[in-house]
Formats: structure tokens, sequence, C-alpha cells
């Protein structure tokens, strides 16, 4: 793809949002003499330009990448590179000259996480629609959400990955504390809290990979030739480097989130407005595993072998514990639609960690690709859960059933949404959750078979869900128009806007389901990379 305006299209994608948040400041916030806000339509249509023309873009991107390219640790590796000097400090007494570039690119891991960044963002801002009050910061935190997202997956310099990590969660934080439900102060605070101490994890061992390489260029810290032998994470300090390991490990385990860090996940996910836990679910969780396989895998190869065993048993206990607590929501009193599908993503991104932990082509393609698969498939089932509960304005499991009879299309889109969840074949889910058992399975055999379990308890709560909420007796609430005095809520089937973000993710479901590979297409070269990377301890 040819730069524009002098700049290249990864600029472009990270940073229209940001056009898009100054365009919205500017649209004048004027309300009516009931004080309804007369330029909201204006601020969601100006959103959804912006992430549609990044969509455009992201898909430019894909139709423009060559397959084949390798290279995890030189800059031959990555396509789309811009690499500009950013600022310089000089004189500094311990640092010396601190020089942090502008460096971005992207390569067959960070590819389709570009790709799903756009998608999500674009189907969400559909979903936005919901949202009443505050439009305009609204979207506006909206958009700089979306910049800080796209800018972790482009970054090939540390200090520039941090600061988009950390830009990424203050509007998030806002965006639930304000927007969300009647416990998103708590929620807000405690996704805050969780998600600063892995940023701090990760801040110290900047600087320790910093002292040991006098750069933020991620490429030289993969490159064992390029550290002081000085340094505490040069070849040979084994124990250093695991520390440094374990810190980022748990930093990025936190996002992810893995079991016992995952408990922020519920409470953000309940809270916040539909729109937010599609992004949450869709992008957010996947900056966890992301981040890993960007920085901790080839960054220290021998400590991935050191945790590796340890690693498959996060991942097994996540997908097991997540699938429990999701089919707990059956539980009497606690029978939340929202939180069952929360704790299905946390059992979700443990197939993702168990492929990981894998070691071998198989597992780490499954794993990158079910990132992918999940992000698309989470989306839809939030969005999903965001359009009854905006009719019934109840996620309660026990108060539906039969709305198969009164919501025949939204049961059909929503039947996609479940079978690609449990992973049935023909659907994306099921050909990622393959290729990681695969892999998993030459690594780990006793823990991938009791990883397996998790398939049949995906089964046994999406199943009853689809049950409870969709076959039997309408209840009489729900069998007429809207009526405050009786309380008896509207159920009209599914619209056009909500239409709109939904079936561009069924049909990328059901086509990547029947032929995944332009995916594997895009990860097969860099993978093969860097599995090899690994198994040779990155030259150590």
């Amino acid at each position: 793809m040819q730069n524009f305006l002098g700049l290249g299209p990864l600029t472009w994608i990270t940073f229209l949002p940001l056009l898009g948040m100054i365009i919205i400041f500017l649209i004048p916030s004027g309300k009516d003499e009931k004080g309804k806000e007369t330029s909201k339509q204006l601020f969601r249509w100006v959103t959804i330009g912006f992430t549609f023309l990044q969509l455009i873009i992201a898909i430019g991107i894909y139709l423009n990448y060559t397959a084949g390219m390798t290279g995890i640790n030189v800059e031959g590796g990555f396509q789309f590179r811009e690499h500009y000097n950013w600022f310089t400090v000089t004189g500094l007494p311990m640092f010396g000259n601190v020089k942090v570039d502008y460096f971005v690119g992207i390569d067959g891991i960070s590819a389709p996480m570009i790709l799903l960044t756009a998608i999500v963002c674009f189907v969400a801002s559909f979903a936005s629609f919901s949202i009443k009050k505050q439009i305009k910061g609204y979207f506006a935190m909206y958009l700089l959400l979306d910049l800080g997202m796209m800018g972790v997956f482009i970054s090939l310099d540390f200090f520039l990955f941090y600061v988009f990590w950390e830009l990424m969660l203050l509007p998030m934080y806002f965006l639930i504390g304000i927007w969300g439900g009647p416990r998103k102060e708590y929620a807000a605070i405690k996704f805050f809290i969780y998600t600063l101490v892995g940023s701090v994890f990760m801040l110290l061992v900047i600087i320790g990979l910093y002292f040991g390489v006098h750069s933020f260029n991620m490429l030289d810290m993969m490159d064992p030739l390029k550290y002081d032998p000085t340094s505490i994470f040069a070849p040979g300090h084994g124990w250093w480097r695991n520390v440094a390991f374990f810190a980022l490990f748990v930093g990025f385990a936190i996002k992810v989130p893995s079991v016992p860090f995952h408990t922020w996940l519920p409470d953000a996910h309940v809270e916040a407005p539909t729109p937010i836990s599609v992004i949450l679910a869709g992008v957010l969780l996947k900056m966890g595993t992301y981040g890993m396989l960007r920085i901790n895998w080839p960054m220290f190869p021998d400590s991935v072998k050191y945790f590796q065993c340890f690693i498959a048993w996060v991942g097994t206990v996540s997908i097991l514990y997540g699938a429990l607590c999701a089919l707990g929501q059956f539980k009497v009193g606690k029978r939340d639609f929202k939180k069952l599908i929360a704790y299905s993503s946390v059992s979700h991104m443990g197939y993702v960690v168990l492929g990981m932990s894998s070691m071998n082509s198989s597992g780490m393609s499954g794993a990158i690709f079910q990132m992918f698969n999940h992000g698309t498939i989470t989306s839809m089932l939030f969005i999903i859960v965001g359009v009854i509960y905006d009719r019934a304005h109840t996620r309660g499991l026990d108060d539906f059933g039969g709305l198969a009879n009164k919501m025949p299309i939204y049961t059909g889109i929503m039947a996609i949404a479940f079978f690609a969840a449990i992973g049935l074949p023909g659907m994306s889910g099921f050909v990622s959750e393959m290729m990681i058992f695969l892999g998993a399975f030459m690594a780990y055999p006793i823990l991938t078979v009791i990883s397996g379990l998790g398939i049949i308890l995906g089964a046994a709560y999406m199943l009853w869900a689809l049950q409870k909420v969709f076959f039997g007796k309408l209840p009489d609430r729900w069998s007429g128009p809207w009526d405050p005095t009786h309380k008896i809520y509207k159920t009209d089937d599914i619209n056009a806007v909500e239409l709109a973000a939904l079936i561009p993710l069924a049909i990328l479901i059901i086509g990547l389901g029947i032929y995944p590979a332009p995916m594997f297409n895009m990860m097969n070269a860099t993978v093969n990379h860097l599995v090899e990377f690994v198994r040779i301890g990155g030259g150590f």
C-alpha cells in the first residue's frame, strides 16, 4: 500500500480515531427544549464513518500483506514498517542518551489482530446506538480507546507499546464508570487497579531491558548479541531472566485474564454497557496473549521453556474453572446471561494459553486463530445479550422462555453464535480449537485430555441457556407491547441497526469455519519462525 500524505497505512489506521475524536469535540452539542441532545445522531455517524474507514484500511493491509516473510527479531520480517525518531533525551547520568522511536510494523501475529480490532470497533459502533446519555463524551472516549488498542498491535518500540497500553486504560475506566450499570464505579476501579498492577510489572521489566540493550527497540531486545554482558538480563543470568519473564507473564495474564487473575472480568462485563463489553471481550483480552507472543516468547525463549509446563497448567485450569463458573450461572439466584458469557471468555481464552504452551506450529497457529475467532464469536454473543436487555431491561435467564416464538430472526442469529462458541464443525471456533488440541496433545497429552472436558462443559451451559431463553412457553409479560403500568415489555424482533452489527460477524464465523486458509496463510511463516526461534533459545 502506498503512503498517503507521507504517512503509512499503520499510522493512518491507528490515528484516524483521533481525528474523529477531534471532530466530535468540534461539533456543538445542542439541546432542545426538553433537554435532549440534538447532535447525538451526528456523533454516532461520525464514529461509524471513522471506524468504517479504519476497516477499509485494515482490509487493504490484509490484501497487500505478503505471506511468507519471516524474521521475529529482524526488521526485515515486519511489513508496512515506519521508523522515525520520536524524541531523544541527552546527558542523563545513568541512562546516557535515551532515544525513543516511533517504530511500527506488523507480521503474521499482529496482522490478524489489526483486522480483528477494526472489525470489532466497527460493529460495536452500531451497538453504541443503545447509549442514550452524554453521547458526545461517550463517542470521544470510544474513539480514544480504539486508538490505544490499535497502537498496541503495531508497536515495535517498547516505550511506544507501553504508551499505547496505558492510553487504553483511561477511556475504558470512564466508559465503564460513567455509562455502566448499578455497580459501575466498583467494576471500573477494580479493572483499573488490576490492569495498573500488571502495568507496573511491565514498566520495571522495560527499565531492566533498556539497561541490557540501551534501546527500547523490541527487535534489539530479542537479539542476544545486543545485550551488555554485565546486564542482569543478559544471556547466562537465568534466574533474573526468569523473574523478568514471570513479571511480564503476570502482567499479561491479568489482561487475558487467566485464573487466578480473572476476578475483575465478570464485574467489568456485567456493569459495562453492551458495546464496551463487546470491545472488552473482542479485543482487550487478546492484548494479553498478544503481549506474551510479541514480548515474552521471543525476548525470553529460555524462560519460556523453563515455565512451559506451568503455562500449560494455567491454560488448563482457566479452561475448566471458567466453564464451571459459567455452568454455575444456572444456580438459583445467580442466573445472569451476561455473566455466563463473561465466564465463558475465561474458559475460551484458556484454550489460547494452552495452545501457546505447546511450542509447536500447530498449537501456536491454533492459539492465534482462536484469538481472532473468540473476538468475533464473543462480540456476537455480547451484542445478542444487549439486544434482549434493551427490550426487557433484564438479563436473568429465568425471566425468559419461548422467545423463538416472538423473535424468530433473533433466535436464528443467536443459534449461530451459540453453536460457534461450542465449536461446532463448520464454524471458525472448531478449526482453531482442533489445531490447539492437536498441538497441545503432542506436548502434554494428559493435560490436553483433561482440557477436553471444557468442550463438554461449554456445550452444557450454552445449550442449557439456549433452551431456557428460547424454547418452551412464552411468559405472559412478553406477549404484549410496551406497557409501563403493568410492566409488560416490548420484545419486537431484531432491527436493522442490530443486524448491521451481527450479520458481518456471522458471515465471518461461518466463512472461516468452511475456509480458514486465508488466516493460516497469513500466520504460518511467522509462527514457524517463532517456534524455531524459541526452540534454539534465541541463539543462546
